[in-house]
């Protein structure tokens, strides 16, 4: 790439060779997440990837895609840029895990209106900390560089995930009944969803984000809301192993009201019992910061709960251990009924 230069479009605000660099630094990074099925190297014009179907009798690919939000806007304002990757993997991943698919491989794209080289690489480390933790191979993405389009201290990024699931075992809830019961697994906060409302609240352009708040144990807004999202793939993977799971929801933007049902088939309702969800104080300080009622917060975030499990009543206790050996902190927070609406907040 040394004689890789042109003066005329460095004049028009793109640096090809910044592009070089960042690659780079991208590369030690993106070399940590490498798995025996990846068959290409970084700086091809695609990414490869051979399927292991060991075990696997009928294979069903599952992908999914997103971003990460305006959530960057806090990334831009505390000018932390090693996290956001993490939040744009969690949310693809954590989305085709609740059909039951196993991540196999990731790919991302970043526009930006200035290369910087450094930022560009922490932004792919946290991409790379989030395949890590999910099991997924970074085996391609782009870096588009777009002056004039975003502004030089601003980019958007967006990922795409591809994983595997034997036909057999996905899990699509025909089997729930009446008497299952809903597992919560604990958010790290926020998330990525509902920082339309989040910044509005805290008018976090003109507001002081990065003083500590007691009501956050010390921490920051702006730290508190850079909490990058949990991934949930490794723990639900185990739990699918040892029994049946027969709903899985990623709770996302549109909060409870919005996400369980989407795992609910028709004539049964998710009753859950209000009082033992556990809020996360950030949630507290949404509501009373921004005077937001309690149905709108419930049908906005996450609440302290980032994915719920629908599992058997008699299954409850050891679903609950194996959550628990495999690093979560799960627990109850309600049953399913007969009913039409799929959910019901008591």
């Amino acid at each position: 790439m040394k004689n890789s230069r042109s003066d005329a479009y460095a004049a028009a605000g793109v640096d090809i060779t910044a592009g070089y660099r960042a690659v780079e630094l991208m590369k030690k990074h993106i070399a940590s997440t490498r798995t025996e099925g990846v068959c290409s190297d970084i700086g091809g014009f695609g990414g490869m990837f051979e399927l292991d179907l060991t075990n696997i009798k009928k294979p069903i690919l599952v992908s999914g895609t997103d971003g990460v939000g305006t959530k960057l806007r806090l990334a831009f304002l505390m000018d932390k840029h090693d996290t956001v990757g993490i939040d744009c993997v969690a949310m693809c991943v954590n989305d085709i895990i609740c059909g039951g698919a196993k991540p196999l491989f990731f790919l991302d794209y970043i526009a930006c209106g200035k290369n910087v080289p450094e930022r560009m690489e922490a932004i792919v480390k946290g991409v790379c900390d989030g395949c890590i933790q999910s099991g997924a191979a970074l085996i391609g993405g782009e870096t588009a560089e777009m002056p004039g389009f975003y502004p030089e201290d601003e980019y958007d990024l967006a990922g795409y995930v591809t994983g595997v699931v034997d036909k057999d075992k996905i899990i699509d809830n025909e089997t729930m009944e009446e008497g299952d019961v809903v597992i919560a697994l604990p958010s790290s906060g926020v998330h990525s969803n509902g920082f339309s409302l989040v910044r509005k609240v805290f008018d976090v352009e003109n507001a002081d984000i990065k003083s500590p708040v007691p009501e956050l144990g010390g921490k920051s807004i702006g730290e508190t809301l850079l909490t990058p999202t949990r991934i949930y793939v490794k723990p639900v993977l185990k739990l699918i192993e040892a029994v049946q799971v027969k709903g899985i929801s990623h709770i996302t933007g549109g909060g409870f009201y919005e996400n369980i049902p989407r795992s609910i088939p028709d004539g049964l309702c998710a009753k859950i019992d209000k009082a033992s969800v556990k809020v996360l104080p950030i949630f507290d300080l949404i509501a009373k910061t921004g005077g937001i009622t309690e149905r709108d917060m419930f049908n906005t975030f996450n609440m302290g709960v980032g994915m719920s499990i629908v599992v058997r009543n008699e299954d409850a206790e050891k679903a609950l251990q194996i959550l628990r050996d495999a690093g979560e902190d799960p627990y109850i927070i309600g049953e399913i009924v007969k009913g039409e609406s799929k959910i019901e907040l008591i």
